[in-house]
């Protein structure tokens, strides 16, 4: 039973702290990188 609680709490404490950053703008600074990586390593950019 104690498990379950643990997890639940960790588990909302997660998608809080996902949706603070995709307000605040950190998945597009993300999201940009990992393009620029892959175009560099394609060799395209």
């Amino acid at each position: 039973m104690k498990k379950h609680v643990i997890r639940g709490i960790l588990g909302g404490l997660g998608v809080f702290l996902l949706a603070a950053g995709i307000r605040q703008g950190e998945y597009a600074v993300t999201m940009n990188k990992a393009v620029r990586i892959c175009l560099e390593c394609i060799g395209i950019g």
